[in-house]
């Protein structure tokens, strides 16, 4: 995640091969991590050190799946329309859960968690909906968004020891940023794209 630019591959060229690849079993991988994840971050209270060290491997691993399954799907031909749309899915469902798990156990503002999970499921719908008059390519800024929430979040999820989570914090408020401008870009450029579109026919 932390280096794919934006989380979702909907902009990539699907082709007629099978579902059962390699890159599909990564994007399952990381749905199954998901409550796995969940479920170390939230033991005991979350109080307990070992659990929360082992909630930040698994999410950093999860995160890891999803610039790896996109790479191979594009390099290897491998990308799918069930691909497509469970990247995203996997995507979101980690990110939420990492979100909505530090704000339950109040070290994380929940309204840091709404912003940031109104503009990722917002955006992918967005995508959705303009992806038949064409392509928004990644932005720059959607790749800072993604290795911003993605370090932020871990730095959260280890266990508090002062300056990482200070650290932490910093970087998520810079998240949080980047994420509300690169949101209304990503909107204006898709609104743009379906004008000229209908202009075009």
């Amino acid at each position: 995640m932390v280096t794919a630019g934006e989380p979702d591959h909907l902009a990539d060229p699907s082709v007629r091969v099978s579902a059962w690849n390699v890159p599909n079993a990564l994007t399952l991988v990381r749905i199954v991590l998901v409550p796995v994840f969940l479920w170390l971050l939230l033991a005991q209270g979350g109080d307990d050190a070992a659990h929360r060290v082992w909630a930040a491997v698994v999410f950093a691993v999860a995160t890891g799946t999803d610039w790896l399954d996109g790479d191979l799907a594009r390099r290897r031909g491998l990308v799918t329309d069930f691909g497509k749309v469970a990247d995203p899915i996997a995507d979101k469902a980690l990110m939420g859960a990492a979100l909505i798990g530090l704000s339950w156990l109040g070290e994380l503002p929940w309204w840091i968690t709404v912003v940031i999970l109104f503009r990722e499921l917002g955006i992918t719908a967005l995508r959705f909906w303009v992806i038949r008059h064409g392509v928004i390519p990644a932005s720059r800024g959607g790749k800072l968004k993604t290795a911003l929430q993605a370090l932020g979040l871990v730095l959260l999820i280890l266990p508090d020891l002062g300056p990482l989570h200070a650290i932490g914090m910093v970087v998520v408020y810079a998240a949080v940023a980047v994420t509300v401008v690169t949101g209304v870009d990503y909107v204006m450029r898709a609104l743009r794209l379906r004008r000229d579109a209908r202009a075009a026919r």
